[in-house]
Parts: structure tokens; sequence; C-alpha cells
């Protein structure tokens, strides 16, 4: 029998890393390392020191290494899939200059404010770059740095982004994918490369980037002798650009050209999300217009507030997260970090429709509503933006795929029942951002579209059945048009939208 081969699949997030040691030729799930994240900052800081997530990431690796009990020299590959959007600036020796700036750092409102008007609207920067900047977005950062922190903006050397600055510390290369660079509004998807004008604008230069490679499972490099030795691994294994976590979410499901094609997912974590992978390019002001890790579209829409925010409303009433109802007549818009979508940087959480018998238990699942409501709005959006008719019967009842941390909890998976109306599917693997990235590694290892690699995983039957089908629920359009209404009333006198 020939000895097992596996790859290693990271997952960087906000808050921690992971690494899932996997099959290379099942996708059976090995063995998962793990290792924390410090994220500081008040107000709207949000920032991590990058050095953070090197370490991480050599820890992670060493955990599952050791939890799989197999040996170094049965890895054949590794691919990082990064949060999104970060800014990481080094200098000339490829050192962090400064914490990086995090996706859900908003500071950058008012340079996000300012680019989209020097363009000419939002129309003009989706047409070029397929997403609205907003404060999430890399290039709002790199505008608020030279204005805010010019000395280490001078100084920087080379710019890049979370997943960036991780797989150039395995290779020595510096590489990108198209999906996480679709993110950082100064890649255009409509050329499939940087944009000079738009570098030009941000006073970038293209030196300072990284290489865009073809795909996310594109061999950017091998890995090199020291990253070795900080990791445990063999060196000369076979390095994947990546991507960033959510491209990676959507390759770990069987999402792009070679799998399922505009077919909805929504990702409950710190953020909410809802994707879908399509060959139409979106032009929707209301999305984020990705490239996909394997050279398809990712639409995309995020929201800041998603089960951090719940969490917290929970702690605040002494609830445990599932002790919710209904929230009856109240409304709470768990806007405690601004929000992204809609673009309410400034906001706070709002509570109104409060009465005498109103109980703890419905506060928290108005929490729950609101956080729900906010992300599922954009579902509609989604799907015309991928060129199909929400109202197609044959379209309302596509499935919706539900991941991320909040698809194992019990009140999520019901409130989303609730106010979708839509049959939801739970996959069983719940490290799917790890899981996708595993299956880029794989495809530089070893060659193959890591898409059809994963939806080869997914297909085995000792995989597939652990997925869960929910049939569709009636839906909630009393909660739903409630939560809308004051939603639509408060953004601007209240929100400040």
């Amino acid at each position: 029998m020939p000895p097992r081969t596996v790859v290693i699949g990271v997952d960087s997030s906000t808050q921690s890393t992971k690494a899932a040691v996997t099959d290379a030729e099942t996708g059976e799930l090995l063995a998962v390392g793990r290792a924390p994240h410090v994220v500081t900052g008040e107000g709207g800081a949000r920032e991590t020191d990058p050095e953070i997530w090197w370490r991480a990431l050599c820890d992670a690796v060493a955990a599952g290494l050791k939890e799989s009990g197999l040996s170094a020299s049965s890895v054949t590959g590794i691919a990082v899939a990064g949060q999104q959007h970060g800014l990481v600036v080094l200098d000339g020796s490829g050192r962090p200059l400064r914490p990086a700036l995090l996706w859900n750092d908003t500071r950058s409102a008012p340079q996000a404010s300012a680019l989209v008007a020097e363009l000419g609207g939002p129309e003009a920067w989706t047409a070029r770059t397929g997403t609205v900047p907003v404060a999430s977005m890399t290039a709002t950062k790199w505008r608020w740095l030279r204005e805010n922190d010019p000395a280490n903006a001078e100084a920087t050397a080379s710019v890049r982004l979370p997943h960036d600055f991780l797989t150039e510390r395995l290779a020595g290369v510096a590489a990108t994918d198209p999906g996480d660079a679709s993110g950082t509004c100064w890649y255009s998807t409509e050329t499939g490369a940087y944009d000079p004008e738009l570098l030009d604008r941000l006073g970038l230069d293209t030196s300072m980037l990284p290489e865009v490679a073809a795909t996310g499972g594109t061999r950017i490099g091998s890995l090199t002798e020291s990253a070795a030795e900080a990791l445990g691994l063999p060196p000369g294994i076979a390095v994947a650009a990546g991507t960033g976590d959510n491209m990676s979410a959507a390759v770990g499901l069987g999402l792009g050209g070679a799998g399922l094609l505009d077919h909805p997912v929504l990702s409950l974590g710190t953020s909410g999300t809802v994707f879908a992978a399509s060959r139409t390019r979106p032009a929707s002001t209301a999305l984020s217009g990705f490239a996909a890790a394997d050279g398809t579209y990712l639409p995309l829409a995020c929201t800041l507030n998603c089960t951090l925010a719940v969490d917290k409303v929970a702690s605040l009433l002494g609830l445990h997260r599932d002790d919710a109802t209904p929230g009856g007549e109240a409304v709470l818009l768990p806007y405690l970090d601004g929000e992204r979508t809609p673009d309410l940087p400034t906001s706070a959480g709002l509570l109104t429709g409060l009465r005498h018998d109103t109980t703890p238990q419905q506060l928290l699942g108005a929490a729950y509503e609101g956080a729900a409501f906010t992300v599922l709005r954009a579902l509609d959006e989604l799907l015309r933006a991928c060129g199909l008719d929400p109202a197609d019967p044959e379209v309302a009842s596509r499935p919706l795929r539900l991941i991320g941390g909040g698809a194992q909890g019990r009140t999520w998976v019901e409130t989303v029942r609730r106010l979708s109306g839509r049959p939801l599917i739970v996959p069983g693997s719940g490290e799917l951002v790890a899981l996708g990235a595993a299956a880029l590694a794989a495809s530089a290892a070893g060659g193959g579209d890591p898409v059809a690699i994963a939806a080869r995983w997914n297909a085995r039957a000792d995989n597939a059945d652990a997925d869960a089908a929910l049939p569709a629920l009636e839906r909630d359009t009393e909660a739903w048009e409630r939560v809308g209404s004051v939603l639509d009333r408060a953004a601007e006198p209240l929100l400040g939208g």
C-alpha cells in the first residue's frame, strides 16, 4: 500500500489560525491545529501585528501534524487562505513597519467616500473594479495611512494582503491570486490585472505589489529552507498562491467553473457574508464584485456584525446564546462596529419597540433577527448579479448553503430558516476555508482544478452523508418587514447613513 500523502490548508482568520492536515487523495480531514491571534484597537481601530499571524501559522501546523500522528515527510503542499482586505506594509527586508489594518477597521470611512467621489461615483468604481470602496477595502486603508501615518507610508517598500504576507514567508515569492486581489479596489475584474490609473491615484507602483497568479491553486514556488525549519516541514514542497477566506470557502464547497455555479451561500462568522460563484461578471453597486480563486467570479455582500455582535448582546443580557425567542415587537440592529452592508461605518447598535412585556429572551432573538436580516436582504441582489431572477420558482427553491461558526448554532439556523423561507444545506465539514485551502495546495502539488478536486472530495459517500438538509419554513414576513422598516427609516437620522 503506497504511503499516505497529505496537504495542509491554512485558514488565517481575524481571530485565529487553523491548519487542516488533509489526505490529498480523499480529502479526509485528518487533524486541525489551532493557534489564536491578538486583535487590538478601540473605537473604529482594529489591528494585528502580522508577525502574530506567522507565529500562529507555525504553531497551528505543528499542532496539526502532532494530532495527525503522521510524519512531516508525508506533506506535499501547503496553501494559505486569509482574511480579506487587511493592509500589511513592509520595509525593504520584508518586515512589517506597523500593525496591519484589518478588514473591520472603519477609520478609513472618510477616505472611502473621497475615493468614490474622485472617480465619479459608485457606478464608475463598479465598472472598473467590480466593487465600490467602503472602509473595509484595502485602497481606503492605504490612503488613510498616507494621510495619518505618513512616515510609515513613505517608508513602505511593499504592500501585501494578509494571505500574501504569509505566502511570501512560505515561498519567498511575492504572489497573490485574482480572488484576494479583487478585494483591494486597485485590481480590475474587467481586465484581470492591476489598474494603472487607480494605482497612480493612490500613490502606489506595481513594483510594491505581488504578482497575480492565474488561480489560487497555481504553484508559485517551493517551501524555503528557513520556512521549512520554522514549520517543521520538508523544504521544497509545493506552495500555492492561496486566496481570500471567502474564495477558499467557495472552493471547499465545490463552487466554481468545475463545480456548482449560481448557488447561494450564507456564511455566519465574525462577519456575515452571502456569495455565489458565477460566470457572470457582477456589476452591482450593492455588492462586492470579486473574482473567485478559480477564474470565475464571486459576487458577495458582507456585513461587519454577525456572531460576535449577537454574542455580545447575549453577554449583556446574561443569557446563553441559544436562550432566545423571536423578537416580538422589538427590533435590535446590532451594529456594534459600524456597518459595511449597508454602508454605515459610524453607526452603533439600535434598539426600538420595547414594551412592558418584552423579555430578555426576545431582545436576544431580536439581535439574531437584525443580524440575519442585514445579510439576507442582499440575497436577491446577489442572485440578480448572477443573471438570475429571484422570483423564478426554480431560483427561489435553490437551497441556501449555511456555513461558518453560526451554522453550528441552533438559534442561528432557525432564524435564517424563518427569515429566508428557503431550504438549507448545512455542510458536515465545519472547516470549509481550511478545506478549500487544502484543495488549492493539492492543485499546486499534483495538478488539477482545485474546485474539481474539492468536488471530488465532497462526492465521497463518507463525506456527503454528513451534510444536513433542512426543508424550507414559511417565511416570517411580519418579522422581515418590521426589521426592514426600522432600518430604512433609521438609517439617515440615527445610524449615520
